[in-house]
């Protein structure tokens, strides 16, 4: 005897319709055309998938969210986070812009890639990127930290007048720049070091103490005048560039959040302005960094250092480089901020807070 399993009104109220020891059969039929088919037009069992809860709850997205109450500490992990990020995913372009500055391996971009890929491979391209990272983190987690202390400080409420001539990003930027700088510019020159004279040192730990005994502990600060003269205006460009073109793009689209493709792209610019501005002190850092290494000249001061590029190699000598630092510079500004501001948004100290 065949079985019908379709389900009609008339047939599920209807006493004689299977008979006898069916009862069974229509009840289970009945119970499921009530649970599942509120419409008396269906006339068919519709079955609800069993992970429909789990698929509603998300629909929203996954939001990750790490409560942290100190919100200096918030501060100091994201800008960590933000500068490991960063510097490790533009570690190749570093490693060719500092060769491309002191002139070891090419005068090209293509040709010290291949310099470095015939010798190295593509470990060269990494080469001192675990100091760099462990310079990096500290060094942006203290940027950053000390960036929205001035600023936070300094800027007015709305509907009070400023408290300083100049805007507080301006000089919260500059702030920054020196506090990060005195901090870590000795890991910043040993990983110079291992970048170009990789072979003379067996590490960080190494390099550090070949350095402080044979040309001693001053040479770790070796070229941290025209770092800091270099710094302060490249930082407070910067940050200046970045909150002026934040505020701008909250203006123009009447936004209040940013999101993060368009904080990736604020941040880039403003990291091509500053960097475009200031890289003739970088170059001359970098040489005074090397030192007498390789015969190189030892130059007495930063003006000596610019002085003597101008007069050997002429104007194009203080932008050597400059394509692959801004190669490397930008994406590195527009990655940091995109990762702090998102970092910021899963460090919160209560639900809501970005």
């Amino acid at each position: 005897m065949g079985m019908n399993f379709g389900v009609s009104p008339n047939a599920s109220n209807s006493p004689d319709n299977n008979g006898g020891g069916g009862g069974g059969i229509k009840s289970t039929f009945h119970d499921l055309y009530v649970k599942y088919v509120p419409s008396q037009d269906s006339a068919c069992i519709v079955e609800l998938p069993e992970g429909e809860k789990a698929l509603k709850k998300k629909k929203g997205g996954l939001k990750l969210k790490i409560k942290i109450a100190n919100p200096s500490l918030r501060r100091l992990f994201s800008g960590a986070i933000a500068g490991a990020v960063s510097r490790t995913a533009v570690a190749p372009l570093e490693t060719i812009r500092t060769h491309l500055m002191v002139g070891t391996s090419g005068h090209s971009t293509a040709e010290v890639f291949q310099n470095i890929m015939q010798t190295d491979g593509w470990k060269g391209l990494f080469r001192g990127n675990l100091v760099n990272v462990i310079r990096v983190a500290p060094s942006k987690a203290i940027e950053l930290f000390a960036f929205d202390t001035v600023n936070k400080h300094l800027s007015a409420k709305p509907g009070e007048p400023s408290k300083v001539p100049i805007p507080a990003s301006l000089i919260a930027g500059a702030c920054a720049g020196v506090s990060s700088t005195l901090c870590t510019y000795p890991l910043e020159l040993v990983k110079t070091r291992l970048t170009i004279q990789g072979d003379v040192y067996n590490g960080i730990v190494d390099a550090f103490v070949k350095i402080i005994r044979q040309e001693g502990p001053a040479e770790l600060f070796r070229g941290l005048a025209p770092s800091l003269i270099g710094v302060i205006p490249y930082s407070a460009t910067n940050y200046f560039a970045y909150d002026t073109l934040r505020k701008t793009y909250r203006k123009v689209f009447k936004q209040e959040k940013i999101g993060n493709i368009e904080t990736l792209l604020i941040g880039s610019m403003a990291g091509a302005i500053s960097s475009s501005a200031t890289f003739p002190l970088e170059v001359a850092r970098k040489q005074m960094q090397v030192g007498a290494l390789s015969g190189r000249q030892v130059y007495k001061n930063v003006l000596h250092a610019l002085a003597s590029i101008l007069e050997k190699e002429g104007l194009p000598g203080l932008y050597k480089g400059l394509g692959p630092s801004c190669m490397k510079l930008v994406p590195a500004a527009g990655i940091s901020f995109m990762c702090y501001e998102a970092c910021k948004r899963i460090l919160v100290e209560k639900d809501g807070e970005a």
